[in-house]
């Protein structure tokens, strides 16, 4: 496994091993005594997530305001341009982001820490998208902002999207109360 480091402090791209042959393939997608032995944080997933979404979609940019969830994503089928932005007020790369493409042909993850957005948006007909948990998912917790604000500046493959009323709506990072937003 190889842990490459991203633009954003933290935010980490991994590769992992991948054993193949004319009968297909084996990955370990997480094992943490050989993580935490590569630079990988020290810490407990308590919960996994499986979505299913179509070419199009676009889901984000999330994250919790008082129970921040570390991530690690990947793709199972398919393929997504996934996202972090640091949201840290008084972080020096608040309000910027790291992209990338996780795809079922790299296998490649995506590990978000706590106190980062997250979104993805899907690139093949349908993409299965798989992430673990360092919190519970908690609905009166949640919060987002505008997948295209200006002033961060994302530059998704996608210019016209398929959204859900939440993820239309939201502000601009900016707009928010930095009262809310996780300290650096």
């Amino acid at each position: 496994m190889q842990i490459v480091e991203t633009i954003l402090p933290d935010v980490w791209l991994i590769k992992p091993k991948v054993f193949g042959d004319q009968r297909g393939f084996f990955l370990e997608t997480y094992n943490k005594e050989r993580y935490v032995a590569a630079g990988f944080p020290d810490v407990d997933f308590v919960q996994d997530n499986h979505s299913r979404s179509s070419k199009g979609v676009l889901r984000g940019l999330h994250f919790q305001l008082n129970h921040p969830q570390g991530k690690l994503v990947q793709v199972a089928t398919g393929s997504v341009f996934d996202v972090a932005v640091d949201i840290r007020v008084g972080s020096p790369t608040f309000g910027r982001w790291y992209g990338c493409i996780l795809s079922e042909e790299n296998h490649h993850q995506l590990w978000i820490p706590p106190k980062f957005a997250h979104g993805f948006c899907v690139l093949s007909d349908t993409a299965d998208f798989i992430y673990k948990c360092t919190d519970y998912y908690r609905s009166e917790d949640e919060g987002g902002f505008l997948w295209k604000d200006p002033e961060v500046g994302i530059d998704w493959p996608l210019k016209m999207p398929i959204l859900s009323e939440k993820d239309a709506i939201y502000s601009r990072l900016s707009a928010m109360n930095p009262d809310i937003l996780p300290d650096y």
